[in-house]
């Protein structure tokens, strides 16, 4: 029996098993199993593939994306930007992908028209990085929004109301709306948002977040990341099972 897991902490809210366990009762996969393992440290990330001999590949997430890199051997091209969310075993050693490039770019292609080149991404961590490799590879110019003082980022508290109006593309990729914090949000100028706008929030859970509600009553095309995820969720399943490496 194949042992496949998702690591990070908390991991109170977990999509992926519930994903992969529906996934092998329905395919009638008998020969792997999913897990959690929360990981308070990711120093303890070792240990975990020395103390269980049968683990064959990780998924993970927040906040360890760009923390596990250091322990792993190599990483596919798809983590080149600096983040990791799938993980296999190989004879090589461990290797680190990021599939949620897959899942976002085949997830905004259909949404996309020629006006929508300019975006503004709502966090700065893997996600994000994640979300401004695929913009750069659909020639889309992107700039991070982050709480911090930082002048690689624009800042919160100076979006304008022009800002929003000029970056037809709102990307969040916080953790702000996620089930059980409902009630928050990122704070922007959503007078900026119209018709033309394409809003997209990587939270699944609820449905709709109160930033895409905000978007959708000013008309703008909305999505949450569930798509994303389902996509994402393949492409690890594809890379654990017909992984040539």
């Amino acid at each position: 029996m194949k042992k496949l897991g998702l690591i990070g902490y908390p991991l109170s809210h977990s999509f992926s098993k519930k994903y992969f366990s529906n996934k092998f009762q329905k395919e009638k996969i008998h020969n792997f199993e999913y897990a959690l393992y929360p990981l308070k440290t990711i120093e303890s990330f070792p240990k975990l593939w020395a103390e269980i001999p049968s683990l064959h590949g990780l998924n993970v997430t927040i906040p360890y994306k760009e923390a596990v890199i250091p322990f792993l051997d190599r990483i596919d091209e798809s983590a080149n930007f600096g983040a990791v969310n799938t993980i296999l075993k190989t004879s090589q050693g461990l290797i680190g992908y990021n599939t949620d490039v897959y899942g976002f770019e085949y997830s905004l292609k259909p949404m996309l028209r020629p006006i929508h080149n300019q975006a503004l991404i709502f966090g700065t961590g893997g996600a994000a990085k994640a979300v401004a490799q695929v913009l750069s590879l659909l020639n889309i110019k992107w700039k991070m929004v982050s709480r911090q003082s930082d002048p690689s980022f624009l800042n919160y508290e100076n979006l304008t109301k022009e800002i929003i109006e000029n970056h037809l593309i709102l990307i969040n990729t916080t953790p702000l709306g996620m089930s059980p914090k409902e009630e928050s949000y990122p704070l922007i100028p959503y007078a900026g948002i119209h018709s033309n706008h394409i809003v997209y929030d990587l939270v699944y859970n609820p449905e709709k977040t109160l930033f895409l509600r905000r978007a959708e009553k000013r008309g703008a095309q909305i999505k949450n990341g569930l798509e994303m995820l389902h996509l994402q969720a393949e492409k690890a399943w594809e890379i654990w099972t017909q992984s040539n490496v």
